[in-house]
């Protein structure tokens, strides 16, 4: 019985002393300049005892910032603030969010209550009612065009595809793609979390996406590089061997 006890206290003490180390070893957040005023931030979350990347971007007006998507890992949500504060002597006014899950919505809450002014879609509000963290306090019922700063962007939704809330982001002037999760880098050749996808359907949805903005000159997926502008291609050929998924 006293082995057992012992056993068990080393087997948490081990685990525990690991969660510490895996935290301990997480990269913070990254600010890489895309173009012009655009910025896209790289945070990490410890999965599967590894750091895994998540991207945001944001962009800077003369009314103040403009964020797409929050960091994925609490401990990254003041740090991020004070970064672009830093870097740019300005604040965050508006904060939207491009679907539901954890890595792009989990700092809603947290920005709202610094009195940034946070958007989803409708539908992403409905699929957060059960978490009071990640509720944004605007909606947008349809695809919206938003003008801020001397900028003007839009939201589009595509279809169901990695979410059924998934939005994509559209800069005409500066040809930006912002794609969140919906996108799948060049990166990877994986299809990442397909527990709320629809990834029959994904592959029109992507192409919606191509007719509605047939010429990117950059493209902004949900996690890994961007160095590639053909990652709505690289999306469809993972669907296709995926095809027989969900």
């Amino acid at each position: 019985m006293n082995f057992s006890i012992k056993y068990f206290t080393l087997l948490l003490s081990v685990l525990f002393s690991s969660a510490i180390f895996a935290q301990q070893n997480k990269p913070g957040i990254t600010i890489t300049h895309l173009t012009g005023n655009f910025y896209v931030c790289t945070s990490y979350k410890i999965y599967n005892g590894n750091p895994f990347p998540s991207n945001s971007m944001y962009l800077v007006t003369e009314k103040g910032v403009v964020l797409f998507d929050t960091p994925w890992d609490r401990s990254d949500f003041q740090p991020l603030l004070d970064s672009i504060n830093n870097k740019h002597h300005k604040k965050i006014i508006l904060c939207i969010v491009t679907h539901f899950h954890d890595d792009k919505s989990a700092g809603l809450s947290y920005y709202s209550s610094k009195g940034i002014k946070t958007y989803s879609s409708a539908l992403t509000r409905e699929l957060c009612k059960d978490d009071i963290e990640k509720k944004a306090v605007f909606v947008f019922n349809n695809d919206t065009t938003f003008k801020v700063g001397g900028y003007t962007f839009k939201t589009f939704y595509p279809g169901e595809g990695h979410t059924k809330d998934n939005i994509v982001i559209w800069f005409e002037k500066e040809k930006i793609l912002y794609g969140g999760c919906f996108i799948k880098s060049t990166e990877t050749n994986d299809i990442g979390n397909i527990a709320d996808a629809n990834v029959k359907a994904w592959p029109q949805s992507v192409k919606n996406t191509m007719q509605k903005f047939p010429n990117p000159k950059y493209v902004i997926p949900g996690h890994f590089s961007w160095a590639d502008n053909k990652s709505l291609q690289h999306t469809l050929k993972i669907l296709e061997k995926n095809s027989s998924k969900n």
